[in-house]
């Protein structure tokens, strides 16, 4: 894996306003990224039991 494909989009939505998900390759663990004009914010994309959601590398 190189340096800079730790990460990668699987689904995005929207505009100015943008919701994203991406995946950590290396955990396989989602985060929802949430975007707004010039302000942004990341958070571990959870579960209804309130654990890290997990996507499994033959998933992407």
């Amino acid at each position: 894996m190189a340096k800079n494909d730790r990460f990668e989009k699987i689904y995005s939505q929207g505009g100015l306003t943008s919701l994203e998900i991406w995946v950590d390759k290396k955990t396989g663990v989602n985060y929802l990224y949430r975007q707004s004009g010039y302000s942004g914010g990341m958070t571990v994309l959870l579960d209804k039991d309130g654990k890290p959601v997990i996507t499994h590398n033959e998933e992407y």
